[in-house]
C-alpha cells in the first residue's frame, strides 16, 4: 500500500515530539525510499552542543550511512518545519528527489519563506518541493514550545 504525505508527516511529527521531550526545538524529519522509512531525526543541537544537529541533517547522515552512498536519489524528505539554508544546501548536494515540509519558517526558511535556494538558475539539481502538509499541527507544536519558553522566562 502506498502511503501518502500526511502519513509520513505524522511520523515526522512523532520525531518532533522526541525533540520536545528533551527540551529541544520540536522539529522532526524522516527520509523515505521506495515507500519505506529509511531514517529518522529530530533536533539535538542542545543535547550534542552541535549547531549542525538539525533534524534534517541527522536524518540525512543516517540515510547515507544506511544506503552506503552520499546521494539520496529516489528519496523523499519529510520535515515538520521548512528547512533552513544549511539543511536546504545539504539537501541540494544529496540530490534528494523531493522535499515535503509542514509549516513555513518566516525567519529562516530557505524554500520560499525567507528566500528560495532552489530558484537559483545555475544549480544542477532542483528537487520537487511541497509545503503545507499538516501545516497547522507542525506550526502549532513549535509555537507552543516557544510560548512555554517565554512563559517560564517571565517567572
Amino acid at each position: 500500500m502506498k502511503k501518502n504525505d500526511e502519513y509520513y508527516m505524522l511520523l515526522a511529527l512523532k520525531e518532533a515530539m522526541k525533540a520536545q521531550a528533551i527540551d529541544e526545538v520540536p522539529i522532526g524529519a524522516i527520509i523515505v525510499k521506495n515507500d519505506k522509512v529509511i531514517s529518522r531525526g529530530h533536533n539535538q543541537r542542545e543535547k550534542r552542543n552541535d549547531p549542525t544537529a538539525h533534524a534534517e541533517i541527522i536524518a540525512i547522515r543516517k540515510a547515507c550511512k544506511k544506503l552506503g552512498v552520499w546521494r539520496l536519489d529516489g528519496c523523499q524528505l519529510y520535515v515538520t518545519i521548512e528547512p533552513c539554508s544549511m539543511c536546504a544546501g545539504t539537501l541540494l548536494w544529496t540530490r534528494i528527489d523531493r522535499i515535503v515540509f509542514g509549516a513555513k519558517d518566516p525567519k529562516g526558511g530557505a524554500l520560499g519563506s525567507s528566500y528560495h535556494l532552489f530558484e537559483q538558475k545555475n544549480l544542477n539539481h532542483h528537487p520537487v518541493i511541497c509545503g503545507g502538509v499538516l501545516e497547522n499541527e507542525c506550526g502549532q507544536l513549535v509555537s507552543a514550545f516557544f510560548q512555554n519558553k517565554r512563559l517560564l522566562q517571565s517567572k
